[in-house]
C-alpha cells in the first residue's frame, strides 16, 4: 500500500507539467459554462441534467453543453 502511494506522488511529481494545462483548462470550461447555464434563459432539455453533464463529463460535457443545449 505505501509503495502504491509512493509511486502515485512520483508519477504526478513527474507528470505535473504535462496535467496542469489539461486541468487549467477543465477548470475554465466548467466555470464557463456553469455560469452561461445560470445566466440562460431556455435550455435544450432541463438545466438540472446540462448542469450535471458539465460537472460529471470531463471536458466533453462543458463543450456538448455549448454545442447542444444552448438555445439561442
Amino acid at each position: 500500500m505505501i509503495l502504491l502511494s509512493q509511486s502515485l506522488t512520483q508519477f504526478f511529481d513527474d507528470n505535473l507539467a504535462l496535467l496542469a494545462p489539461i486541468i487549467i483548462i477543465q477548470l475554465i470550461l466548467i466555470i464557463s459554462a456553469l455560469v452561461s447555464l445560470v445566466k440562460a434563459e431556455y435550455t435544450n432539455g432541463p438545466k438540472l441534467m446540462w448542469a450535471l453533464i458539465i460537472i460529471f463529463i470531463n471536458i466533453l460535457g462543458p463543450i456538448a453543453y455549448f454545442i447542444f443545449g444552448k438555445d439561442d
